[in-house]
């Protein structure tokens, strides 16, 4: 039976050969050839006395002509990508399938419905490419398995052809069976790494090609996959693999390689169990994270994005290892004396981020772009210095975008709260592409829950952005404030939060962000602490009266144009944070608000806009609501439109 399914892997019907598959996923069980990472170096090119009751059906099988020519032809024909697929870049890949529904359908049932691979999330777009089927790297590792090293010998030409091969689909299923073979652990393996295999990973590595890249990197992460229940074992050749792709590139290599290594060492590494790494893979981690702070302001935005991506795993994993009890992370210096700076990664990332914040926010970078190379700005940055900034920070802006999609940002939030800094700073510059990346980290922070000590931390540094003489940096805090209460409002202490409190209600009398103040105000009563609502709510009718007190007693001019703003903004955020409800308080001060519809601009359109919004979400329930106002106020309020008849 076993025999075949194995002819039907190169049967001319996608169905059966998708069926073979499952079915020999099924039947390949036995593992008589299969070693272990802790015995492998005593048993290392012993022959087994024990054979797999499979192995001399299989044997005459796999030994016939071209049979896993045949075999890998038809399986690439499962890989059909479209030209769109092949025309794609820096690894945003989509896998269209020219298949049927209905082989599309049998396709994925037999592929998922089993699925223990990866054990990781697939978070980042590289690796989320579905063209890599695990269930194809099986039947090769239990080939393997069954029948020893004769399957390589028959395997390897064909191998060695279709992973050089001009067509992606070919490289996938070349990807598939190499990835099996390096995770069979099998007697000889490693004499066959040492000869040919380890040579074929860096061509793959050097190859110029980036479209087959998602497939590749996928081979890897199976490769180096944990074994065992829990995935916490490595396989035999994991350390092997892993010290391949640390390999030095060659100066000469395009800036694609260099993030396809990358890819490829991000793919390896999120893979390792963090609480059972061995200290040959702690001292991997350190030198790698070396590495990648120096090459932060690499030339390259797909090579910086990959470094970003990159480090957030292994920082990640450090202190994950740290977190599960090995706590020898503290001497990592005298135990490697090659460490440099990894081992404060975190404290230098803080510190060199806050460094170049104010250097980028002081330089115009459209002036920087024309000034000639090597010429001196005012604070004594030349422009390629600030372009280095500018391209470090983008680095750093990929680290946290990585960490916090990855679900790993919990052992990350000391550093990831001391760089809401950055991220809230810079979401307005004149650089784009570093705006954008801002934004998209902003964007993820905002659902961040801090518990403490960081919720303490990143109140201190809302309240000091607040601040900010930048007004689009202040802009951007009260932004980030309605999420940040919305998160946090159960957990913040009093203090915390009368501090926020009155923090947005001093921007009620900025020139640049008042009305944002109001709206995020307005907010904060929809669900804030009742006590804080109603302090504020009866301060903003009260100060609003006098002002009204004031003007007809024309001593309004004592008074600024943005303390009566601030004080008309705050009755107009108490309006309009009941929509649809007529609480006892509101007909008060909807009339207050309407009395000041006189003033001049722009006190007059916060007004005028306030009312109308009050109209809009009231309009429905009117006919009941409007018996909640008396007859001199309905009056009022309809002194503030043309359509007197509304409220009549």
């Amino acid at each position: 039976m076993s025999g075949h399914f194995l002819k039907n892997l190169k049967s001319q019907l996608p169905q059966t050969r998708i069926l073979a598959i499952s079915a020999l996923n099924t039947l390949l069980k036995e593992s008589p050839y299969k070693l272990s990472a802790q015995n492998s170096n005593v048993s290392r090119g012993l022959q087994r006395d024990g054979k797999s009751s499979l192995e001399g059906a299989l044997a005459n099988i796999f030994l016939e002509e071209q049979f896993f020519n045949k075999t890998l032809n038809g399986l690439s024909h499962v890989h059909i990508f479209t030209d769109t697929d092949v025309a794609s870049s820096r690894g945003h890949y989509e896998n269209t399938s020219l298949q049927s529904f209905a082989d599309k359908s049998i396709t994925r049932f037999y592929f998922d419905f089993s699925a223990a691979w990866p054990r990781t999330p697939s978070w980042i777009s590289l690796f989320g490419s579905d063209t890599f089927y695990s269930s194809f790297a099986r039947i090769f590792k239990r080939l393997m398995q069954e029948c020893g090293m004769p399957v390589l010998l028959a395997l390897r030409s064909s191998l060695v052809d279709f992973a050089d091969s001009k067509e992606r689909s070919k490289q996938c299923v070349a990807a598939e069976a190499f990835a099996g073979v390096l995770h069979a652990d099998v007697s000889g393996i490693s004499e066959a790494w040492d000869s040919w295999m380890e040579v074929k990973l860096q061509n793959i590595i050097h190859a110029p090609s980036v479209e087959s890249i998602p497939e590749w990197a996928a081979c890897i992460r199976y490769a180096v996959t944990g074994k065992g229940k829990s995935g916490t074992r490595a396989p035999l050749l994991r350390h092997q693999v892993i010290a391949c792709l640390m390999k030095p590139l060659p100066q000469t290599v395009a800036t694609s390689v260099v993030a396809k290594r990358y890819t490829f060492l991000s793919a390896a590494f999120i893979e390792v169990s963090p609480p059972r790494m061995p200290e040959i893979e702690v001292h991997m981690h350190y030198e790698l994270v070396n590495e990648l702070l120096s090459y932060m302001n690499h030339s390259s935005a797909q090579v910086r994005e990959s470094v970003g991506v990159t480090l957030s795993i292994l920082c990640s994993n450090l202190r994950l290892h740290r977190t599960f009890g090995n706590d020898h992370l503290p001497n990592a210096g005298a135990r490697y004396a090659d460490i440099g700076v990894a081992e404060s990664w975190d404290q230098l990332l803080v510190k060199h981020a806050s460094e170049l914040v104010a250097n980028i926010q002081n330089i115009n970078a459209l002036e920087a772009l024309v000034i000639p190379t090597g010429k001196i700005t005012e604070n004594g940055l030349s422009d390629g210095h600030f372009k280095d900034d500018l391209k470090w920070m983008e680095t750093l802006f990929h680290f946290m975008i990585s960490s916090l999609k990855s679900g790993r940002s919990s052992v990350l939030l000391d550093v990831i709260v001391q760089l809401l800094f950055p991220v809230i700073s810079l979401q307005e510059t004149s650089n784009k592409d570093l705006s954008n990346l801002a934004k998209a980290a902003f964007e993820l922070l905002k659902w961040r829950v801090f518990g403490e000590p960081h919720l303490r931390k990143a109140v201190s540094i809302i309240l000091s952005l607040s601040k900010d003489p930048n007004w689009r940096t202040r802009s951007a805090t009260l932004t980030f404030l309605r999420s940040f209460m919305y998160r946090h409002t159960f957990i913040l202490s009093n203090v915390d939060k009368q501090q926020i409190w009155q923090t947005v209600e001093k921007l009620l009398t900025d020139n640049q962000v008042r009305e944002h103040a109001a709206a995020v105000l307005a907010g904060l009563m929809k669900g804030g602490d009742e006590d804080l609502v109603d302090d504020f709510r009866c301060r903003a009718y009260g100060q609003a009266n006098l002002v009204r007190k004031k003007r007809k007693q024309s001593k309004v001019a004592a008074m600024s144009i943005a303390s009566i703003h601030g004080s008309i903004l705050a009755l107009a955020a108490c309006v309009l944070s009941v929509p649809y409800d007529m609480p006892s308080w509101l007909p008060d001060h909807v009339t207050l608000l309407a009395q000041f519809v006189s003033e001049p601009s722009p006190l007059k359109s916060t007004v005028t806009k306030a009312i109308a919004e009050f109209r809009r979400t009231h309009a429905d329930t009117w006919n009941l609501q409007k018996d909640s106002f008396t007859e001199e106020q309905l009056e009022v309020l309809a002194d503030t439109s043309s359509s007197s008849s509304y409220f009549a």
